[in-house]
């Protein structure tokens, strides 16, 4: 599917329709909760002249990948769990929300995600068709954004001794932010006190946490939630950077841009056009991650999609996945540079499968197989007895547009097919 790739909603925005179907053909995306609330925060702004926030947000929803879309879990539900003990991995792996059902097939276990809220409110919002408790929810959220006193949170920070002669650059300040994070024993108690605030644990739970720290010695956030305290870092670099003059305080969309980095341990790529994330990303992406600034990858998807439509009609009506299965294996553009340092290096050698002989018999045992998956019932409580990284396998299902935009993103003649 290509490199998991967080992106921001000033990048799929500056996407055009067709662009927007090769980035999802060629980057598995990770549709964090900032995104559809910071979307969803549309229907309550004044848009450009001649556009109605509907259409705004349905032209959004238009864009919103399909074929590779994973949409990811809220990191407050991320961040608590990892306090009470639970694994968030740090290497680039999607968290997906907990609606999946656990089943057994043929002796073998996993979980079955049906169609994800998010997938199906957005492909609502191609129709136009908006839930009042949506436009509740935009509303609150918008005032939110409105609300925030960036300001007022500088002055506090300034109180604490932090200054543009304490903290003279961004680097700087996530000297301080490592500093502190990399405390252990009881300094690390305010570090567990931050996030307990930040992920809203109630405090009925602070005994379980407390109890759990001082059972594993003691630990720094970092060593002890390092999902919670990569969270917490985020916040408080940005805090810090506030205080110091180093951010400005006049945009409140600095508020909700910077909770994008909440989700970069769950990525490869992270993809933005935002001046902010330019400046703050690289200071909490692994070595083995990169950043892209949106520009560049729109250019050369843009390229890649002129490449691909010099192919005959027919070859276009067989779907974009046996059409575009791999980036030309000969390319030295952006997209093929990421394939190549975030997956097997093998995928400029070998016949993807997409291209391959078609095998009618082998297709239908896969197809029958996979429809067992889904059809198979929900194991009781009392029958799982396994954890989700012993699952033997895991089943989502998504809806995709036959046609989008000027592609055939699945063959023509699918209908005359078996199902797939």
């Amino acid at each position: 599917m290509g490199p998991i790739t967080l992106f921001d909603k000033s990048f799929l925005q500056s996407l055009s329709l067709d662009e927007s179907v090769f980035f999802d053909r060629f980057f598995s995306s990770v549709i964090c909760p900032i995104f559809y609330v910071e979307t969803l925060a549309d229907l309550e702004k004044v848009v450009r002249p001649g556009r109605t926030p509907e259409e705004e947000v349905r032209i959004i929803a238009d864009k919103v990948p399909e074929l590779g879309s994973y949409p990811c879990a809220y990191h407050v539900a991320l961040g608590a769990g990892n306090l009470m003990g639970g694994n968030v991995p740090m290497d680039g792996r999607v968290m997906l929300p907990q609606h999946g059902r656990p089943v057994m097939v043929d002796g073998k276990v996993g979980f079955v995600h049906d169609e994800a809220p998010e997938a199906d409110a957005f492909r609502r919002w191609q129709n136009r068709e908006f839930l009042y408790v949506e436009r509740e929810f935009a509303r609150g959220w918008r005032t939110a954004l409105n609300n925030v006193d960036l300001a007022g949170l500088a002055e506090r920070i300034q109180a604490m001794g932090i200054s543009a002669k304490t903290c003279r650059s961004l680097t700087d300040a996530h000297r301080i932010v490592n500093t502190v994070m990399s405390q252990d024993g009881t300094s690390s108690v305010d570090q567990i006190n931050m996030a307990l605030h930040i992920f809203q644990v109630p405090p009925s739970f602070d005994l379980a946490v407390f109890g759990r720290w001082a059972r594993r010695g003691r630990q720094s956030l970092k060593h002890f939630a390092p999902y919670a305290a990569h969270v917490v870092a985020v916040e408080t670099f940005f805090q810090l950077a506030l205080g110091a003059g180093l951010l400005g305080t006049g945009d409140t969309h600095n508020r909700t841009d910077i909770g994008y980095l909440y989700y970069a341990p769950l990525c490869h790529v992270f993809v933005s056009s935002d001046r902010l994330h330019t400046r703050c990303a690289g200071y909490f992406l692994r070595k083995n991650q990169s950043f892209v600034w949106g520009p560049d990858l729109k250019t050369d998807l843009n390229r890649l999609m002129t490449h691909f439509s010099r192919r005959s009609e027919e070859e276009k009506e067989q779907g974009l996945y046996r059409l575009a299965p791999t980036p030309p294996t000969d390319d030295k553009g952006l997209t093929a540079q990421l394939w190549d340092r975030h997956l097997i290096k093998s995928w400029r050698t070998d016949i993807p499968a997409a291209v391959k002989r078609e095998n009618p018999e082998e297709d239908k045992k896969i197809v029958e197989h996979i429809n067992r998956i889904a059809d198979a019932p929900a194991l009781s409580h009392g029958e799982v007895n396994f954890e989700p990284e012993q699952a033997d396998f895991m089943q989502l299902t998504r809806r995709v547009s036959k046609r989008k935009g000027s592609w055939w993103q699945l063959p023509k003649d699918i209908e005359n097919r078996e199902p797939s």
